[in-house]
């Protein structure tokens, strides 16, 4: 497919812990293999009230950082972001939204790119796609980000969730462990716990995702 008739494809995504990224790279490998041009933009979080404890991996002080985070999270706050140029109100066949999962909705970064009018010249009329990136629990940020995204004007195609593995408990105190200590362990707090990154399946899923998105945006065949 010529490059000039190529659908192209915009990823927007936040990450901290690279594993939105992962996703995202994964799911920008598969599009290219099937023609699509696509670029990554990463959103910045720069608030002051709340960035600083993300300025470095792992977590300075992992309890207080996260479990502050929650009545940010319930009440759909927002806050300042740096958003790329390629970000901007440009021309894009698609633009999926990647967002990891905080305290069960989009991560403040996303939900405030979501509610700018950046994000609104972006996704306005153009078709969308949505991608929460979880511990455990994504079926909230999934809901949230696909309303987000209607809310702005975007044509909502479809969505997919990642996960790491484990139960409530134990993916709970994995996450923990990986933020405060930036390694993945067998045990914490005397507890085994599961890997506290994706599963590996998520490899396959993304590029199986990414298959049917390219399959939305492929025109029709002439006989």
């Amino acid at each position: 497919m010529a490059d000039s008739t190529a659908p192209s494809v915009l990823i927007v995504y936040y990450t901290y812990s690279q594993q939105t990224l992962s996703v995202a790279e994964s799911m920008a490998s598969r599009l290219r293999e099937r023609g699509c041009r696509v670029q990554l933009a990463k959103i910045e979080f720069t608030d002051p009230r709340y960035a600083p404890r993300f300025s470095q991996f792992p977590l300075r002080h992992a309890y207080r950082d996260i479990f502050g985070m929650v009545l940010p999270q319930f009440r759909g706050v927002t806050g300042q972001i740096r958003i790329p140029d390629v970000a901007g109100a440009g021309r894009y066949d698609l633009v999926c939204i990647a967002s990891p999962t905080w305290w069960l909705h989009p991560c403040m970064p996303i939900r405030s790119f979501l509610e700018s009018d950046a994000g609104r010249k972006l996704i306005g009329g153009k078709r969308c796609a949505a991608v929460a990136v979880a511990h455990r629990y994504w079926r909230d940020d999934l809901r949230i980000l696909k309303k987000l995204i209607v809310k702005q004007g975007g044509d909502y195609l479809d969505g997919s969730h990642f996960t790491a593995g484990g139960g409530p408990v134990d993916s709970m105190l994995a996450l923990l462990s990986y933020l405060s200590t930036g390694v993945t362990k067998e045990r914490y707090l005397g507890f085994r716990i599961p890997p506290a990154t994706l599963q590996p399946s998520y490899v396959d899923q993304s590029r199986a995702f990414a298959d049917r998105l390219a399959d939305r945006l492929a025109p029709p065949k002439s006989w």
